[in-house]
């Protein structure tokens, strides 16, 4: 696939003389590194609103060495969200990240909006009585600090309000746990506002419209394997755990000492339980695998 063509395929770390401002315009980007090893296992990895597939990246060097990853730009990264959240949606990006891959992904890990994305495409399958596993290729999906709530009536009158300042702390959380520079955290306050003007109200309310169906979701149906990661101190911690309860074959883990970003804060720590749940997933067979 070309790089000027929407959902260029771009091997890590290749950006191309003057394809940079290409690829900016192109509202999916699909960033490859191959395994240290032979080939076990894929996984795809998509960020949440406003934010990039840069924030995977500290990972690298920590997951299993037999693990072939695929990261996604998506519409909604940070220098995209705008003209995104300005056109009618006719896409499922997550989706279409799927099918642009070369090979299935064996395990999807999404975080935040992305995981929200997840969970509704996972729901609908489910609902329809497809299975992912035939239809994807995914045996297992890693779900980072998502939301959900059960009940339409769990949604007060002034959530709306209070989301809008949950929404900006999660910007300052990114902010303050992706920059290599030391920032006051009235700069930090500014810059996280810059990113929220640059949402607006239609990216944002397109992340709330989400969250306002999740009490819709079917997540009794959903039977692939699935791990639930969130930081202990995230302000939806207790949704991450709710959300796990429902799933049949979901485990929870809340990771201490961090926020909204388990897998910046404490890499390690995301990185050995994202390890030990592939490690369970490839004790089966893996027949659509091939060593590279």
């Amino acid at each position: 696939m070309a790089h000027g063509e929407p959902g260029a395929v771009m091997a890590h770390g290749e950006t191309g003389a003057a394809g940079i401002r290409d690829l900016a315009r192109q509202p999916l980007l699909l960033r490859h590194r191959p395994a240290r090893d032979a080939t076990r296992l894929r996984a795809l990895f998509l960020h949440g609103l406003a934010s990039s597939g840069a924030v995977w990246d500290g990972l690298a060097p920590l997951l299993p060495p037999d693990l072939e990853t695929w990261t996604a730009d998506l519409p909604w990264r940070a220098d995209h969200v705008q003209p995104w959240s300005r056109r009618p949606e006719r896409t499922d990006w997550i989706v279409t990240a799927l099918e642009r891959l070369p090979d299935p992904p064996d395990v999807v890990v999404a975080h935040s909006f992305s995981a929200n994305q997840l969970l509704d495409l996972l729901s609908r399958e489910a609902e329809a009585g497809n299975d992912v596993r035939e239809r994807y290729g995914i045996r297992g999906v890693v779900l980072v600090s998502p939301f959900y709530r059960r009940s339409p009536d769990d949604f007060a009158w002034d959530s709306v309000s209070g989301m809008q300042r949950d929404f900006l702390h999660i910007m300052e959380e990114g902010l303050r746990t992706h920059s290599s520079r030391r920032i006051t955290p009235e700069v930090r306050r500014h810059m996280a506002e810059r990113v929220c003007e640059r949402v607006g109200p239609y990216g944002w309310v397109r992340f709330f419209e989400h969250y306002l169906r999740t009490p819709w979701l079917r997540p009794e149906l959903i039977s692939v394997p699935g791990l639930v990661v969130t930081g202990q101190d995230d302000f939806a911690a207790a949704e991450s755990a709710l959300l796990a309860a429902d799933l049949p074959g979901a485990e929870l883990h809340a990771v201490p000492g961090c926020g909204h970003y388990p897998m910046s804060e404490h890499a390690e720590s995301f990185s050995a339980l994202v390890g030990a749940f592939l490690r369970r997933l490839s004790d089966r067979a893996a027949p659509h695998l091939t060593e590279k």
